[in-house]
């Protein structure tokens, strides 16, 4: 199923019958991803004395399941400025539109006093003068296991500060990545990417200029067999009235350009 699109003066097409999903998908096995220190999420059928909400227990005609998760630790998720602000923001309510161009990029970790760190540097050159709408980074190595990596107490890979204002300064106003957090897991609540990109500078008084419409998504997997490159990103959430939601970003290969 193709279909051409005119974006900004140009027109590309793209074939909408070949999705590449970078989400996780949330379970409640031991293969899920887990971070911040909670325990797996649960899927449960309801029961209420007796009676159990699973086909299988011969009680109901349905399957009728409670979800117990955290959006920020048990996967793919998309979130606002209202994760970092005295006051409530919701992600649902940020992001409006859901069709962007993105960036793919692949990134090497720079090592600074034993922390993995992704630099200005390495985000700049990766971009090579490009300002798309979003980016996506895949850090290297991009091993598999991040499908399902228990990341509490790891101290994992995170963006640096320098590089987070960089890509503010360049316009990209949704940023995906492959790690738990943007930040750095144990920084004392400076949350210096996350800021940076937001660009909020007083989380208690939000400032003017605070960037509501811009949103990070992180736990996501790029399988080795997508390249760097240009793509249409659908970037879709649930939705929460919360400051993030889980989320299904989907690429789509860019096939011609005009």
């Amino acid at each position: 199923m193709k279909t051409t699109i005119q974006h900004n003066n140009i027109t590309f097409q793209v074939d909408l019958s070949k999705p590449i999903d970078i989400s996780i998908p949330l379970s409640n096995t031991n293969a899920n991803p887990i971070a911040w220190y909670i325990d797996k999420l649960v899927i449960e059928p309801v029961k209420f004395d007796e009676w159990v909400g699973k086909v299988s227990s011969g009680m109901s005609s349905t399957n009728f399941n409670n979800i117990q998760f955290n959006p920020h630790g048990h996967g793919t998720h998309t979130e606002c400025l209202g994760h970092i602000t005295h006051d409530f923001y919701s992600v649902n309510q940020a992001l409006k539109q859901f069709f962007f161009i993105a960036e793919l990029v692949s990134v090497e970790l720079e090592d600074q006093e034993h922390d993995f760190v992704i630099t200005k540097e390495a985000i700049e050159n990766a971009l090579n003068g490009k300002k798309p709408e979003a980016i996506v980074i895949r850090t290297l190595p991009n091993d598999a296991d991040k499908v399902s990596r228990k990341y509490s107490h790891t101290d994992p890979p995170f963006l640096a500060e320098e590089a987070a204002l960089f890509l503010r300064e360049s316009g990209i106003k949704h940023l995906l990545i492959d790690l738990p957090s943007v930040d750095k897991e144990k920084d004392e609540g400076k949350l210096l990417a996350h800021k940076a990109f937001w660009n909020v500078t007083d989380v208690k008084n939000l400032n003017e200029d605070a960037r509501l419409d811009c949103t990070i998504t992180e736990m996501i997997f790029v399988a080795d067999n997508v390249k760097d490159g240009s793509y249409l990103l659908n970037l879709q959430i649930a939705s929460f009235e919360n400051d993030a939601s889980p989320s299904k970003p989907v690429l789509y290969s860019i096939l011609e350009v005009k």
